[in-house]
């Protein structure tokens, strides 16, 4: 088993970045796996850009250098883009195909770049691997689960130092009751989604 595990998750606020971050965190704790999770999220609650980091293993600061990340884990197809310094040619980027169109785009400020251009700068960085999550989550029974089914597709990537297993038990205690089957059934896919 590798000694250090390093994980950024990213996104826009409202997409389950910092729920995602926690849920891993308290997965790492479940293994008896050290962890230290971090956020920084600027104007999260009004869409702004949200990153998480989760280190685990040998480690002693939860920040990691540039370069140096396992897996980058984006909600948003951009803000992977944004990012693109945690990572290295060995670097898994997981995203979800959908952008969320920014407010200075929305109103004629800035042009939003096309996702095939995006995958393309991003595949020349690292290994990527998009899933169409909100489509997923939808399947699934409720878009809220969106970070349920990046977090299955982080689960099947095989870079956690745990069972997929502790982590969907994680999730599934921190959800109320009516909402575990959705979860379950939504993480189930995620795995699926990176598997083919």
């Amino acid at each position: 088993m590798k000694k250090k595990t390093s994980i950024v998750l990213t996104g826009v606020g409202g997409q389950g970045v910092i729920t995602a971050a926690n849920l891993l965190g308290k997965a790492a704790v479940k293994a008896k796996v050290g962890v230290f999770v971090s956020e920084i999220h600027g104007m999260a609650q009004r869409g702004g850009a949200v990153v998480c980091t989760v280190r685990m293993g040998d480690v002693s600061s939860p920040l990691p250098n540039s370069g140096t990340a396992d897996v980058l884990l984006s909600m948003e197809p951009v803000e992977a883009l944004r990012n693109i310094c945690y990572v290295n040619k060995k670097t898994k980027i997981i995203t979800d195909k959908n952008p969320i169109i920014p407010f200075t785009v929305a109103v004629g400020g800035e042009q939003y770049p096309k996702v095939e251009e995006i995958f393309k700068e991003l595949s020349s960085h690292a290994e990527l691997h998009p899933v169409d999550a909100s489509q997923i989550a939808k399947d699934a029974g409720a878009i809220i689960t969106k970070n349920t089914v990046m977090l299955g597709a982080l689960a099947a990537s095989g870079v956690l130092p745990f069972k997929p297993e502790v982590l969907l038990e994680t999730i599934l205690e921190d959800v109320p009751e009516k909402y575990k089957e959705i979860n379950k059934k939504a993480f189930e896919a995620g795995m699926k989604a990176i598997k083919k």
